[in-house]
């Protein structure tokens, strides 16, 4: 079935071309309203939006068939990401197909500022020559505050950097060595603010940074500072800033970007301010950056469709599984399945995963996930890398990974230890000719493909259990593929792989002849879970010797 893809914003032709010519059925429906894209965007696999659409709560959940939603453009926050997250699409965005744009755009408002280029090209054309009235101040010598030292950040100190500019720059989580190649001194925020002749803001807006600068920081800046935003609305307050304007606690600001976009009755007191550079959200439209959003934006949204492929991802785990690593996705995942036939219908409280021998190298961040996917199965039914996690911390289950250089018997090792109440459990498993293999449980040592219909049970090692178990097992009519048994003490531990599902009464007659409570079924086939046997059994909970 040909995928369907929904632009509801204006995207370059460019863009439109490559998903086309990927063979996506492709639709370009800007201007809707919320009730008209809730109304078409069922039908759609994928959303590609710029800053004009809301993808909202309510928007997400009428797109009952949706995969990815594409932002052409670097901020999300018209993306409500954890809703989507939970639904389990997939959020990516362009982070660098704007950047050069941006900081250009900064450096003019900063230039804007300095010399009141619009207010002296507005007094021209009302037929004024008023050169007095619009005497600027120089950028040479004077301390540029940088407030979010990254990718636009930084293009913009590089650029200012040719004014002769002392800079200062307020970012946690910039290394130093960053910070000081592009000749930016880090400091606080407060000094930023305190000893900057000019600033300007590349944060994203988050719950953090909303009204990160509000009158109180307004009042920590000198009386001649000018502040520019080419960031996002809603990171200065926008009351404050006409208080600080019209009282003169600034000298001037240029914002490209505004809490609503296009601008409230509310805001509009602000174009009456002659100390304040305007401009629509123009940080990113130029005809080059416009170009390489769209391209950028269809390319990942097409692979994406196509092969699954992840890039520019917003809420899908960071990582790359090299060919070495990439075996160990279906072991990982079935691992995390034989845990949840094992936990049956109790709560799993802990899930901690330990990465053994050459794994330990490697990303393993990926690995986790496909691990609590395969937990995830028969829970939810819809579990995928985007959801898995938030949905397993959701219910409470606390998830860790460890590392370890040594594997004992094999060169790759991935043991799970499983906590449901008082109970801990362990499970350990391997490659082994491309084949996913169950290598221990509870300490037990064996070898036993992970596959299919599986029976295991732990019992008191004397003569006969296994004669007893394959002639139960044989009068149900299930064929017997393979064995593994291992020894340890007084005990013994036995996993068999089956030709079907083992009723739940033949499991009763395997528990009451061998005289354990720790048996079980286990169905790691490929069938809906509709399709699978009811017979989960936990009675480990309460297992004997």
């Amino acid at each position: 079935m040909v995928a369907k893809v929904l632009i509801s914003d204006p995207l370059s032709d460019d863009g439109v071309k490559i998903l086309k010519d990927a063979g996506f059925q492709v639709d370009m429906k800007p201007g809707m309203s919320e009730d008209e894209l809730c109304s078409v965007i069922g039908d759609y696999d994928a959303l590609i939006i710029r800053s004009g659409t809301k993808a909202n709560a309510r928007v997400i959940d009428a797109g009952a068939n949706l995969k990815v939603i594409g932002r052409a453009g670097v901020g999300v926050d018209n993306i409500d990401v954890p809703h989507a997250t939970e639904k389990g699409i997939l959020v990516m965005n362009t982070p660098s197909a704007n950047i050069l744009s941006a900081a250009e755009h900064s450096c003019a408002m900063l230039l804007a500022m300095a010399r009141n280029i619009p207010f002296a090209h507005e007094s021209m054309h009302r037929g004024e020559w008023k050169r007095s009235k619009y005497t600027g101040v120089e950028l040479n010598g004077k301390v540029l505050g940088i407030i979010g030292v990254g990718r636009v950040g930084g293009e913009v100190a590089k650029r200012m950097k040719a004014f002769n500019m002392t800079m200062v720059g307020y970012d946690p989580f910039l290394p130093k060595d960053v910070a000081d190649a592009l000749g930016v001194r880090l400091t606080t925020l407060e000094e930023v603010l305190r000893t900057s002749d000019f600033m300007t803001i590349h944060t994203p807006l988050l719950p953090e940074t909303r009204n990160m600068i509000s009158l109180p920081q307004f009042k920590m800046m000198k009386p001649n500072a000018r502040l520019a935003n080419v960031a996002r609305g809603g990171i200065v307050n926008e009351d404050d800033l006409y208080t600080a304007l019209k009282d003169g606690i600034i000298a001037g600001a240029a914002f490209d970007v505004w809490c609503n976009e296009p601008l409230a009755e509310s805001e509009k007191k602000l174009l009456e301010l002659d100390n304040l550079v305007t401009t629509p959200h123009l940080g990113a439209s130029t005809v080059e950056a416009q170009e390489r959003v769209a391209i950028e934006v269809a390319e990942h949204v097409a692979m994406f469709l196509r092969d699954g492929t992840v890039s520019n991802a917003i809420n899908a785990p960071r990582g790359k599984l090299d060919a070495e690593t990439e075996p160990y996705v279906p072991l990982a995942q079935k691992m995390g399945h034989l845990v949840q036939q094992m936990v049956g219908n109790h709560p799993l409280d802990k899930l901690e995963i330990s990465y053994n021998g050459a794994l330990a190298a490697k990303q393993t961040k990926l690995l986790t996930v496909e691990a609590v996917i395969g937990y995830l199965k028969n829970v939810i039914g819809a579990a995928n890398i985007i959801n898995a996690l938030p949905v397993a911390k959701q219910k409470g289950i606390e998830i860790s990974e460890t590392s370890n250089d040594a594997a004992k018997d094999y060169a790759s090792v991935i043991e799970m230890r499983f906590t449901s109440g008082d109970v801990v459990r362990t499970v350990r498993g391997t490659v082994i000719g491309g084949v996913p293999r169950l290598v221990g449980l509870d300490g037990f040592s064996f070898d036993a493909p992970i596959t299919g219909d599986m029976v295991y049970l732990r019992y008191k090692d004397e003569p006969g259990v296994i004669g007893i178990v394959g002639n139960i097992i044989g009068g149900a009519g299930v064929n017997i593929a393979q064995m593994a048994v291992s020894r340890r003490d007084s005990c013994a531990m036995m996993v068999l792989s089956v030709d079907g599902a083992i009723p739940d009464d033949t499991v009763d007659r395997i528990s009451e002849s061998v005289g354990t409570k720790d048996v079980g079924f286990l169905d790691l086939t490929e069938r809906c879970p509709w399709e699978s046997s009811p017979s989960t059994i936990s009675r480990w909970r309460s297992r004997t010797a």
